[in-house]
């Protein structure tokens, strides 16, 4: 690996240069978030970016999360640095399973997790994100909702609607993975700290936390509560960003394990060859992006 400074301060040259914006989700390497223009989950990033200006979009993140920022900024060029960077749980659903359930279930709405891919999102009535998941069940018109394909997250949102939510079976690697016993561990070694935990966690790992939000909520929530230490259930990259901007808080993963592989294959090498040849380059087919827009943008309205 090249020094750390000196890439650092070659992407930020070729971002002036190229006119780009650079993106990093929350689950990225430290270095990385440290080049970004904006940090943060899937649909905050993409929608920041449709509000940039700039003529290349740098998508550090996986696959589907550029898939959004091109249905979302069509003219703009929007690249993935590792290309091979996807979502196992984004791939748990395809567009005929998902045609073959709404036959089956004509008088339901499908709610679609942002973590899908733009074809499976061209499917459904509408987007959600684990922020606004409950509200987004809570506003479509049908009395039966088609969860996918997050089952921990649709079983999240059942807990707070009248309607029947028939959660798919997909489900995060990172979040399905902690158990009840995880948080009891970790309470007994910081008896102290408030246990946060992302809502794909398993309902008994749910049931054990003190508070459940997403990725920004669970900053949110960090900042601006009066307590000093915090048990973090979710994929431990965020806990580099805590760190930068909650720098009087402690902040302890809920396991040392919790990482996304997929979210570590973008490094700054690829970041800076990215930038140079304006390659891998992200598109959506125009009849699938126009699709999938209609259920992000049903979302947004809300």
């Amino acid at each position: 690996m090249q020094d750390t400074a000196l890439l650092q301060e070659e992407i930020l040259r070729l971002k002036e240069q190229k006119n780009a914006i650079i993106l990093a989700h929350n689950y990225q390497r430290g270095e990385v978030q440290d080049i970004a223009d904006v940090t943060g989950d899937s649909l905050e990033l993409a929608r920041a970016a449709a509000g940039m200006d700039g003529d290349v979009i740098v998508f550090c993140g996986v696959d589907f999360m550029a898939e959004t920022a091109a249905i979302l900024s069509p003219e703009k060029t929007v690249l993935l640095p590792a290309p091979d960077a996807c979502c196992p749980m984004a791939g748990m659903v395809t567009v005929d399973e998902l045609r073959f359930t709404r036959a089956r279930y004509p008088e339901a709405a499908v709610v679609c997790y942002v973590n899908t891919t733009a074809d499976v999102k061209a499917e459904s009535d509408i987007c959600c994100t684990s922020a606004n998941a409950v509200k987004v069940v809570n506003a479509v018109h049908e009395d039966t909702v088609i969860f996918v394909p997050d089952k921990n997250l649709g079983q999240y949102a059942a807990r707070f609607t009248d309607k029947k939510v028939l959660p798919w079976e997909g489900f995060c690697l990172v979040h399905d993975r902690y158990t009840p016993a995880d948080v009891s561990l970790a309470k007994q070694a910081h008896p102290g700290a408030v246990a946060l935990v992302h809502p794909e966690c398993r309902p008994e790992v749910i049931d054990l936390a003190d508070h459940v939000a997403s990725t920004s909520g669970i900053i949110s929530h960090v900042k601006s509560a009066p307590e000093n230490e915090f048990i973090i259930g979710t994929e431990n990259g965020i806990l580099h960003r805590l760190a930068r901007e909650c720098p009087g808080k402690r902040c302890y993963p809920l396991s040392d394990t919790a990482i996304c592989a997929n979210m570590k294959k973008t490094d700054l090498v690829k970041v800076r060859d990215a930038l140079v040849t304006l390659q891998p380059r992200i598109t959506v087919p125009e009849e699938i992006a126009t699709r999938a827009r209609g259920a992000i943008e049903r979302m947004l309205a809300l």
